[in-house]
């Protein structure tokens, strides 16, 4: 289901919900990693009139694909799914938003992905007009998603590399890396194994033998089907290295 949001009901929404909205942002998870970060104390005020919170749950869409970009959101807990559709109906995962994360565009205009919840997930979400009148007026908003989007785009030419060279061992390891992020103890694994092997280029096959392999070597634990947690961090972080031969191929 598509979520619209109308820009009076959001500034109201937020101010009603929180006075001390400053202080609120304060206290966030992913206040230092967020796009937001850069912001003062007066400049999370004045982002947060614009904006409220909102949880979606799992498999609940923010924006459809061709449709009018109309809000853009920052990832406070859980993992959104950018992706495509095909004539035939068939999707292509193009990439994952975790916490801290920044998703939509602030120029509008129209979308040129889905975007959804992969699991319950909680986000900062503010109309794509009034976030860009936002960033014309604080320009250390624009400096943070112009480094955002280099790092990003950076990102995307390591996975095309790892793609296009790596072993089915490396791009496991790298999709359980991204899901991991600096987390311990046992994480969510949002994806089916299924669109592990179509985001990773693989099989299903193939992925659930890298997990089994992971798993016999003490790298990994699999709790449950959609659970996961990493035993060894470095051995995986070797594993997902494109400069180093690995024996998990």
């Amino acid at each position: 289901m598509y979520l619209s949001y109308d820009t009076q009901l959001v500034q109201q929404d937020a101010a009603a919900i929180e006075p001390n909205i400053a202080g609120r942002c304060a206290q966030c998870s992913v206040r230092d990693t967020a796009i937001c970060s850069s912001l003062s104390k007066n400049g999370l005020g004045d982002l947060q009139k614009i904006g409220r919170r909102r949880l979606l749950a799992k498999g609940q869409s923010l924006i459809w694909e061709d449709d009018d970009a109309t809000v853009i959101a920052n990832v406070l807990t859980g993992m959104l799914k950018l992706s495509s559709s095909a004539s035939n109906g068939s999707e292509q995962i193009l990439g994952l938003v975790g916490p801290g994360g920044f998703a939509g565009s602030p120029h509008g205009g129209k979308a040129h992905h889905n975007i959804t919840a992969l699991i319950e997930t909680e986000i900062c979400v503010f109309p794509s007009e009034s976030f860009s009148r936002f960033a014309d007026d604080h320009p250390e908003i624009r400096v943070a998603l112009l480094d955002r989007s280099l790092a990003e785009l950076d990102r995307l030419r390591r996975w095309i590399v790892l793609l296009g060279r790596g072993s089915a061992a490396q791009r496991v390891a790298a999709v359980l890396i991204d899901f991991a992020g600096d987390g311990i103890g046992v994480q969510s694994l949002p994806l089916s194994r299924g669109q592990i092997a179509e985001f990773a280029g693989l099989t299903i096959e193939t992925v659930s033998r890298q997990f089994t392999r992971l798993k016999t070597a003490g790298v990994i634990t699999l709790p449950t089907r959609d659970t996961f947690e990493v035993m060894d961090r470095d051995a995986l972080l070797a594993i997902s290295d494109l400069h180093h031969d690995q024996l998990l191929h």
